[in-house]
């Protein structure tokens, strides 16, 4: 009697009766004795296992399938309850055919009892073909879903660094234990700099790791590193072609060609690396950088499927957000020279005039401004104290800015009451088709009169901070339209400015609030005293320093008055 139908125990096992009722069915068909060990294995089944019929009779499923789930406790649960069981397992079996993870639906009943031989018969069909295409779909949808977050977690910024960080930290462990961003270094025009021929040299702007490899991955160069590479590996070959390239490194070969010594084919040996990718990062046509995924440990290897696919639309997607980030730094970088540049330091009316100035840009994250100020002198004792705020942000508002300037410049040296100097810039800014508007305050010190008369065209008024101990005023001024409207309106209002008195003129990035009233804003520079040293310059360390810091806008100050005699 063939090995695959029976093997002699007793009853109630029949073997020729189980053989003729299940021997051909297409279904594999086992019967276990009590200590679940092979009785009797069908045809199908053997060929299922992938091992002869003979092999399994007097093992059990564990020891002839050592690398499946064949769910040991729940075969022992159904021998001693009676209650019949169905469960998925999956793993690998000795079949030829597929060599990759199988699955198969089994159920189990038990035969005999009450005195009895016990025995145990298993139903097995093989569902491998539906499993796979229910995972492929799962992938799918994560891979969709994935997809479909990464618009809310790269590109959060217009920084090129944090914006490379976010693409590493989102790609893991989502496709890869280990991921690496790196860009070109790029000139001020933002063209990229292109290597000299041999080693690949590029900027390491992101790197992630799963919690395991956190660790192990510090020796290979964080974010801020320059990392070589040689001219055959993955990285140089992957922006040559201008597309993906998968290296696979379970040889010290392949190896070799991913490390650039023997140290560290070793430190990657070590740490289990056996799977990479290097996707480029383009826009328009051209390279700024490769993103890199490697894989560890159990982790599958990269293969030309759904990982390339993903990689492929992450990496296009976030090369879109790290060249918006290198032009805004370009455009930011050219602005903030530009406003520095034109930010000179007001020219000292006479010898008998302090002044003092600050600018600060709001922070590394926000355009720059339109803020500026400037001091002309007009004879007689009397000097022009300007600050003013051009509308929005920008390159453009840092060329209208220099425009209002000169263009003040110009029309201060008639001499005119500060209210009709605003008249007749608001006309020319008309005329001039300039289309920002800006706020402006005009201050004329006059020093011999101790008087300073002063206009606003839309912007704060200015504070006066007497010598002594009287303290901050804030000057009750009115303020007309700003500049570049054509409306005009404006008004002069003359203030006590005695000797040693110093004027305080500031933009609204210096006390503006989000959701506080203006004028509320403005009554706290009231607390502004001369510091101890008498310093002007120690005066603007303590308005910044109490009143600048939640600022979102640029702030510019000027501190001037007239030295005692």
């Amino acid at each position: 009697m063939p090995a695959h139908e029976h093997a002699d125990v007793p009853p109630p096992f029949d073997a020729e009766a189980v053989a003729a009722l299940v021997g051909g069915t297409p279904a594999g068909v086992a019967v276990l004795d009590d200590e679940l060990r092979y009785l009797y294995v069908n045809a199908a089944l053997e060929r299922l296992n992938g091992v002869p019929a003979a092999a399994h009779l007097g093992k059990t499923p564990a020891e002839v399938l050592p690398e499946a789930d064949v769910r040991m406790g729940v075969l022992r649960q159904v021998l001693a309850d009676g209650r019949a069981r169905e469960v998925t397992a999956s793993g690998r079996t000795w079949s030829d055919l597929a060599p990759e993870r199988r699955y198969w639906r089994a159920a189990y009943h038990r035969m005999g009892g009450d005195g009895r031989a016990r025995v145990l018969v298993a139903i097995t069909l093989e569902i491998s073909a539906v499993q796979n295409q229910e995972d492929e779909l799962e992938r799918a949808r994560r891979y969709l879903a994935l997809l479909d977050n990464a618009a809310g977690s790269i590109g959060t910024t217009l920084d090129v660094m944090t914006t490379c960080q976010e693409l590493a930290d989102f790609v893991v462990p989502a496709l890869a234990d280990v991921a690496a961003v790196e860009i070109f270094h790029v000139d001020k025009r933002l063209s990229v700099l292109r290597p000299a021929p041999g080693r690949l040299r590029l900027l390491r702007a992101g790197m992630a790791a799963i919690p395991e490899l956190r660790d192990s991955i510090d020796q290979f160069g964080g974010a801020g590193s320059e990392i070589e590479y040689q001219e055959d590996s993955a990285v140089p070959r992957c922006l040559a072609a201008g597309s993906p390239v998968i290296e696979n490194l379970f040889g010290d070969e392949q190896l070799s060609r991913a490390a650039p010594t023997p140290e560290r084919v070793a430190a990657y040996r070590a740490v289990g690396l056996h799977s990479a990718v290097a996707v480029p990062l383009t826009t328009r046509g051209s390279p700024l950088g490769v993103l890199s995924l490697l894989r560890a440990g159990d982790s599958p290897p990269f293969s030309e499927g759904q990982d390339i696919v993903i990689a492929r639309a992450l990496a296009g997607r976030a090369a879109v957000d790290v060249d918006h980030a290198r032009r805004y730094a370009r455009e930011h970088g050219v602005a903030r020279e530009l406003q520095r540049s034109l930010l000179s330091e007001p020219r000292l009316p006479d010898r008998g005039i302090e002044i003092a100035t600050r600018y600060l840009p709001a922070g590394q994250g926000a355009l720059v401004g339109g803020d500026w100020f400037d001091a002309i002198p007009l004879g007689d004792g009397r000097h022009l104290k300007v600050i003013g705020d051009v509308m929005g942000h920008g390159v453009e508002a840092a060329v209208a800015m220099n425009h209002y300037r000169s263009l003040l410049r110009l029309l201060a040296e008639d001499g005119l009451p500060p209210h009709r100097v605003l008249e007749r810039l608001d006309g020319a800014v008309e005329r001039s088709g300039l289309d920002r508007g800006a706020t402006c305050l005009l201050a004329v010190v006059d020093r011999r009169a101790g008087t300073c008369e002063v206009a606003s065209a839309g912007h704060l008024p200015p504070v006066f901070i007497d010598p002594g101990p009287s303290g901050a005023r804030v000057a009750h001024l009115q303020a007309g339209p700003p500049l570049g409207t054509g409306f005009g309106g404006y008004r002069s209002t003359t203030v006590p400015c005695q000797a040693g008195t110093v004027l305080f003129m500031y933009t609204d990035g210096l006390v503006e609030r989000r959701g506080e009233d203006i004028d509320v804003s403005v009554e706290r520079l009231t607390r502004l005293t001369l510091p101890a040293s008498g310093r002007l310059e120690d005066l603007l360390d303590q308005a910044v320093d109490r009143f600048g810091a939640m600022a979102e806008d640029d702030i510019a100050i000027v501190a001037s008055r007239a030295r005692e005699h």
